[in-house]
This record gives C-alpha cells, structure tokens and sequence, in this order.
C-alpha cells in the first residue's frame, strides 16, 4: 500500500475545529491582554495616590513590558494557528515543509500550528 500523502478530509475537519477553538482561546486572551495594557479594566488607584505611584512604578513599568511580550507571542500564535487554516483549505496541511512526510497526528493535536515533525525540528536546530 502507497504511504499516505496527505491528511483525508475527515482528518482535517477534526483539525480544523481544535485551531478554531484554539483561535477562540487565544484571542480571548490576547484581548484581555491589551484591555490590561490600555487600563480598560482598571479600577486603579493611579490618579488617587501619588506616592503609591511612585513606589510601583518600576514595577508597573516591568509588567506592562512582560505583558506587551506575552501578547506578542500570542498574537503570533494566533497567525500561526491561522496560517494552519490556510493550510487546511489547500490540503497542505500536517505536512512537513522539509521533508513532505506527513507530521504525525499526534504532534498536530498539541501543536496545530507546526510545519515540521519533531525530528526535522531537531534536524534544524543542530
């Protein structure tokens, strides 16, 4: 028997559905992200107590980086987890980009968004 080239329909509609529930997720939590970073949700004491803000500036300051980098990241998954379903459509998707193998199920259910099996992975990173 010929060895499989490509995920069946099937197989891609089961994919399909754990990126668009990743996609939900991830916005969810981008969103919240950026409501924290434009102060949104504050019920802050900022205008009220000047030497309290004095004292978590610094602080505030590290925070609103790390929160900028996480929504970064987040914001770069979801492309990834949209570029997937791009993938999906053309009937590409789960195929290694090295070596045109497909990448395992397995692998595609932690990862939706991955365009290399774990061993090309590896490969590439030595």
């Amino acid at each position: 028997m010929a060895e499989k080239k490509r995920y069946s329909d099937e197989e891609l509609e089961e994919f399909k559905e754990i990126i668009n529930e990743k996609i939900r997720l991830a916005r969810r939590d981008y969103e919240s992200m950026m409501r924290q970073l434009m102060n949104a949700d504050g019920n802050d004491v900022d205008d009220t107590s000047p030497t309290y803000k004095a004292l978590e500036e610094g602080s505030s300051t590290q925070t609103k980086e790390e929160l900028v980098q996480m929504a970064n990241r987040q914001l770069k998954f979801i492309q990834g987890l949209e570029a997937a379903l791009i993938r999906i459509q053309n009937k590409t998707y789960g195929i290694d980009r090295i070596t045109g193998e497909l990448i395992p199920k397995e692998r595609l259910r932690a990862v939706p968004h991955a365009t290399l099996s774990v061993a090309s992975k590896n490969a590439r990173s030595k």
